[in-house]
């Protein structure tokens, strides 16, 4: 098992990886949870998946046991920045804009994370071990990319599975339903994740 950092430049040096990562999205996202997403060849993506983002995956061999989205708060592509922003500026019919305490940042030292997943198939003997490496590699990335602070919405108990393996997070948001499960906005001090 291994983690891998893509990005437009490098996805040609890991051949498939990419393709199955938005393919295992499909069937976390659209299969599993019937989220009404973008999809084509087996593959789910949105507005967000441009050259600025960055995916982690986490993988055995060709199989992709988890992923993650990394997306600069600076990032444009047309009417788009990034998806917590675009929610509270109205353009996300799907997410209220009342999702965070203050404005959304828009910052280099600032990223998204979204579209988190681990895959439904992951025996629960390594499922501890596939987060632990997901959000391990996250935060290692994040700081490469020269980010001090993630900011992401996820179900409400991943903020404290989080906060239960090491990694220091903050609520940043008010508990708020989508789809039937509570998600909360929640940011993460880059400099200062373990404890």
């Amino acid at each position: 098992m291994q983690t891998t950092t893509l990005s437009f430049d490098n996805t040609h040096t890991h051949g498939t990886l990419f393709t199955n990562v938005l393919r295992a999205r499909h069937q976390s996202f659209i299969v599993q949870r019937k989220w009404n997403l973008p999809q084509v060849d087996g593959m789910e993506f949105d507005q967000y998946d441009t050259p600025q983002s960055r995916w982690i995956a986490v993988h055995d061999g060709g199989q992709v046991l988890a992923g993650i989205r990394l997306t600069p708060t600076t990032a444009r592509c047309g009417i788009y920045s990034y998806m917590i922003r675009d929610a509270q500026a109205g353009l996300l019919a799907t997410i209220p804009d009342t999702l965070l305490f203050g404005q959304a940042p828009v910052s280099p030292k600032v990223w998204e994370s979204s579209r988190v997943f681990i895959a439904h198939d992951v025996p629960s003997c390594l499922r501890s071990r596939v987060q632990r490496d997901l959000m391990t590699e996250m935060v290692n990335t994040a700081q490469l990319l020269g980010a001090e602070r993630l900011l992401g919405l996820c179900p409400q108990v991943w903020g404290r599975w989080m906060r239960r393996i090491g990694f220091r997070t903050e609520v940043a948001g008010p508990p708020i339903e989508i789809d039937g499960v509570v998600n909360q906005c929640v940011a993460m001090d880059c400099g200062a994740t373990r404890h």
